[in-house]
């Protein structure tokens, strides 16, 4: 069987999806695997305000471009105190705030940074209702299925656990009782956004 590629660059996100995939049997890459060197093109993709359309659109051009079945993934952290920032800016929410990144700070840290400040300054006192939402989708040059996931939590004010990518130390999972980053792999898999999306898509497939 032709391997899926996983249209993403993240090492974090490749952690989780590649076992869930095998565990359907699917054995899948990702896009520096399958040899695509990162393009300017790319930055042109996820410029849509819904996360299905940035999934959808991901999803088809790396199908394209690789000849092979592509599943991506658009996903976000929704606090409620934000009216539902970021959302689909997540990656950017740093960038999009004025935020100057020094150097030696990651992307990661300049937007949990600029999360959390604009937290305070909502007026709502910690912790503070949120939740990640993902768009799944699925190309394979003949058809497209794009499918949603939902985890709930709060957002704390102070990191917890060394795990997980991105707002991960910050969100305390509803449905684990500690954050994403306290989590192991395996119990994050289990109720995850992405997770949840992404098991919809293989339902739908498999």
């Amino acid at each position: 069987m032709t391997a899926w590629v996983i249209a993403t660059r993240s090492r974090g996100k490749l952690a989780e999806l590649v076992p869930m995939l095998a565990a359907h049997g699917i054995s899948a890459i990702g896009l520096a695997d399958a040899g695509l060197s990162e393009s300017a093109a790319e930055a042109g993709i996820e410029v849509f305000d819904s996360f299905e359309a940035n999934a959808v659109a991901k999803a088809r051009h790396f199908a394209a471009r690789t000849g092979q079945p592509c599943l991506a993934d658009d996903s976000g952290l929704c606090i409620d105190a934000l009216g539902g920032l970021p959302g689909v800016r997540s990656r950017r929410f740093a960038r999009d705030a004025g935020w100057r990144v020094p150097v030696g700070v990651g992307e990661d840290a300049a937007n949990a940074e600029a999360m959390l400040d604009a937290c305070w300054n909502s007026g709502w006192a910690p912790p503070w209702a949120a939740h990640f939402a993902c768009a799944a989708a699925f190309a394979d040059g003949t058809r497209v299925v794009v499918t949603t996931g939902r985890s709930a939590g709060t957002i704390i004010p102070e990191r917890a656990g060394d795990g997980g990518f991105g707002y991960d130390p910050w969100f305390m999972s509803a449905d684990l009782g500690c954050t994403f980053a306290q989590a192991s792999t395996a119990a994050k898999a289990q109720v995850s956004h992405r997770a949840r999306a992404v098991a919809a898509v293989l339902a739908q497939l498999c």
